[in-house]
């Protein structure tokens, strides 16, 4: 794993690089493959990116959409991701709708809507059903407790390693979300963290695996107690982080951690 830790001056810097990092990496995905696969991010610090994603010039037929997880409301809810998704950047491109993958919150079970999620997904990358696809581009957030996607610390959805899409749970409500080994099979994974709140969690999931650890805790109770830290993929890992929660953070790039 190579993995590259950016501290910008402020949110609108952080965006910009995002953008210019992302533009970067979803080109190099058409030029070499003939197509982009990107999984994107929910919360309101992507939002931006996804605005100016909206003004660019890019093959979008050769783009593919999913989302790495989603509230379990209706697509026409305001607190769905695809909804944020859509309005801020894909109803104002020419991307066929074929392209977009949303995970449907339509089922009574939510494990049952997991399970048709994880479906089209091996019939989309043509996988067997222990197998594992390989996307271009997963963006990330980080709460203030440590999550990343709806892989919330603690729960039972850090566990699974034999699926595509689990459910997540927050605070009793039910979500989807991709599990851990997906993402890490990313080629490229992107966090973008932005917020003063989120300065204790970036501190423990940035931590040294074989560094110093917080007392009394040790590598797999902290991977428990910050699910971000799980996030380890084979490809590149990006930390993008403004002022504001990367102030204490060293930067620079480092492979094979």
């Amino acid at each position: 794993m190579k993995k590259i830790v950016e501290v910008l001056p402020d949110k609108t810097t952080l965006i910009q690089r995002s953008l210019n990092v992302v533009l970067a990496k979803m080109q190099a995905a058409i030029g070499e493959r003939g197509q982009c696969t990107i999984a994107l991010a929910g919360g309101s610090t992507p939002k931006p990116l996804y605005e100016a994603m909206a003004t660019q010039s890019l093959p979008w037929e050769k783009v593919h959409v999913f989302w790495g997880d989603e509230r379990y409301v209706p697509p026409n809810h305001p607190d769905s991701n695809q909804r944020m998704a859509r309005s801020a950047w894909l109803d104002r491109v020419k991307i066929p709708e074929a392209n977009i993958h949303p995970m449907l919150a339509d089922e009574a079970d939510p494990a049952l809507a997991a399970q048709k999620h994880n479906a089209h997904l091996q019939t989309f990358f043509n996988i067997q059903a222990k197998d594992f696809p390989v996307l271009d581009l997963v963006l990330l957030g980080l709460g203030d407790d440590g999550h990343t996607a709806s892989l919330f610390p603690h729960t039972e959805a850090l566990q699974v390693i034999d699926r595509l899409v689990t459910v997540g749970i927050k605070e009793s409500q039910p979500r989807l979300t991709f599990t851990v080994p997906l993402i890490n099979q990313a080629r490229c994974v992107i966090f973008i963290v932005s917020g003063a709140n989120k300065q204790m969690a970036i501190t423990q999931v940035l931590s040294p695996k074989n560094g110093p650890q917080k007392p009394g805790h040790t590598n797999e109770e902290l991977d428990r107690a910050y699910p971000a830290r799980l996030i380890r993929p084979s490809g590149e890992l990006w930390w993008l982080l403004d002022e504001t929660v990367g102030k204490d953070i060293e930067t620079g790039a480092i492979s094979g951690e």
